[in-house]
């Protein structure tokens, strides 16, 4: 048995089956498009699917949302059951249980995600393997919930591969922005 801090918590699971579309570079209403440009990474050389940013908010959303659902019920069955084939092969619905064992018995409601706009660490990159990774941040408080997620392409759809979650403590706003905000 792996032993897991309070505030980590790791697995893989799938989430949202979603068909990867052409890069897009409108803003999204939501400012999580403002926040990077919608371009492959410098690391992301392979051809193939691309994200799109709309396509990225929803697959951090929905995962983040499947995965508090699964710890409200205590049924981590569907996370399994949906996810890519060689994270079944390795994973039951059990060993899920007893991953987020502690995330689930604090009680702490991913809600968050479905109400304000992800920070991402990087901007959406497909690597040379052909995964999705998207890491970052949601701006809740006292508590931010950071995440780093991974996602394999199965048969033209984006399925949760990896997914890490953290609920550290929320750094303090800096008295500049506040300041700047004051003035106005």
């Amino acid at each position: 048995m792996i032993a897991l801090s309070p505030r980590f918590v790791a697995c893989l699971l799938l989430v949202a089956a979603c068909a990867p579309a052409e890069a897009e570079t409108q803003p999204s209403p939501s400012g999580f498009a403002d926040r990077w440009a919608v371009q492959p990474a410098a690391t992301a050389t392979r051809q193939g699917p691309q994200i799109s940013v709309e396509q990225a908010l929803y697959l951090i959303r929905s995962a983040l949302l499947t995965l508090n659902d699964a710890n409200r019920s205590g049924n981590y069955s569907v996370l399994r059951d949906l996810a890519a084939p060689e994270f079944q092969a390795r994973n039951s619905a059990a060993d899920l249980a007893l991953v987020f064992a502690d995330l689930r018995a604090r009680k702490f409601d991913l809600f968050g995600a479905a109400l304000l706009a992800p920070r991402l660490s990087t901007p959406p990159a497909i690597d040379t393997s052909g995964m999705l990774r998207l890491s970052g941040n949601i701006p809740t408080r006292p508590l931010q919930i950071d995440f780093d997620l991974l996602f394999q392409n199965v048969g033209g759809n984006w399925r949760l591969y990896g997914l890490s979650v953290a609920t550290p403590v929320a750094a303090a706003q800096s008295a500049a922005p506040q300041a700047e905000a004051a003035k106005r």
